[in-house]
This record gives C-alpha cells, structure tokens and sequence, in this order.
C-alpha cells in the first residue's frame, strides 16, 4: 500500500470541521491505510476581516444569524453531534470569536517542518470549543504549544513576527479559487468530501481508494 495523503481544508471557528475530523480519524484506525496515511491541513478564513482581536460571540453570531435564539439552538445540535463523536463543546464559557490567522500560522510552521500537526490542530480546537480559550490571543497559543512540550519562548516570538502570515493569506485564497466555499473540505485521492461526514462515509471512501491502488 502507498503513502496516502489526505488534505483537510478547515478552521479554527467551525465545530463541523472538528467534528469531521474526528469522524475522519476514526475511519482510519479502523483502516488498514491508517499506519501509510499522513494528515495535511489547509489553512480556510470563515472571517477574512475579522479584527486581530476578535469579535464578542454573542454579538458576532447575532448579526450572522438573525437572533441569538437560533444560535443557540444551532449550538445544541453541534454539542449534540459533537459528543457522538467524542468532541465536547462548551458553548457557554466562549465569550468570543477570535481571529484564526495566528493559530493557522501555527499549522504553517509544524507542517513546514515535515512534522504532523494532527495533535496541535486537536489540540487549538479544544482549547477553544471545549475550554472556552482564545485562539486568536498570542499568549494563549503559546500555552498551547508549550503544554505539548514544544518551547513556549520561541513559539511566542514566531507569532510576534509576520512569519508564515502571507503564505496562511494565500493558502487560503488558493482554496477559495479551487471552489471551496465550505468546510471541511477533505480530499482524499481523487475523491473530495464536504461537511462533517460520517465516519461510515469516511469508511466507504479509504476501502474505494484501497481497492483502486490495488488495481494499479
């Protein structure tokens, strides 16, 4: 079996793509591909003019949605969802919706350097969804990274610095002019998903994908 990678295009802000993620994940334990497939995630901007600081959440899904009633009714279905697939959502301590440019930065950086950023990815979404944290502050990703052990200092200045930010820009521009318009994305060979699918779907795909490098 070859090396397969599959390319994930999502952000920070959308509990689907977490929880697409998880599905995805768990398709490939049970994979026979799971020990040649590498994870590779691409940067997307739900919020291109978000301001560097965030926008209050109450506020922000307000004018998204119409009402905050509806908002939290969509909540409740992602926390719903999510905990079928072993993502906990904790809508009630997030006070805001931040900026995702730095935390896709961190991605850039981890990938850059041949490593698999699945386990930093993991962790900056549950910082946020079910800590309540905010992923857009400096100081806070830092902390992220630190409590997995990487160096916190000069994690801190990397994201102090403008490094990575122009290629997380035009990541993400790329995606929108290959036709993404929602996330996730998830391409796997030649065959491209959207949306949080279930993990049967997920399944259906690597055995398509298995059967086909196999008649190769």
């Amino acid at each position: 079996m070859k090396n397969l990678d599959i390319q994930i295009t999502s952000d920070f802000i959308c509990p689907w793509c977490w929880i697409g993620e998880a599905n995805l994940e768990q398709a490939l334990q049970t994979s026979e591909m799971h020990e040649t497939t590498r994870l590779l995630f691409v940067p997307y901007l739900l919020n291109p003019d978000m301001p560097v600081e965030g926008k209050n959440r109450k506020i922000y899904r307000t004018e998204k949605f119409g009402s905050w009633t509806r908002s939290q009714a969509m909540d409740a279905q992602v926390t719903v969802t999510g905990k079928a697939s072993g993502r906990i959502f904790n809508y009630d301590i997030i006070d805001k919706t931040p900026n995702t440019v730095a935390a896709h930065r961190l991605i850039w950086r981890e990938q850059a350097s041949g490593n698999d950023a699945t386990r930093l990815v993991n962790a900056i979404f549950e910082a946020y969804f079910r800590d309540g944290k905010d992923i857009g502050d400096l100081e806070t990703l830092a902390n992220i990274t630190g409590d997995m052990g990487q160096d916190r200092a000069s994690t801190l200045v990397f994201l102090k610095s403008d490094e990575g930010r122009e290629e997380v820009l035009q990541m993400a521009k790329d995606a929108q002019r290959r036709g993404v318009r929602s996330v996730p994305s998830i391409n796997i060979a030649e065959h491209t998903l959207s949306g949080a699918q279930p993990t049967t779907i997920f399944s259906d795909i690597l055995r398509r994908v298995q059967a086909e490098d196999a008649q190769e």
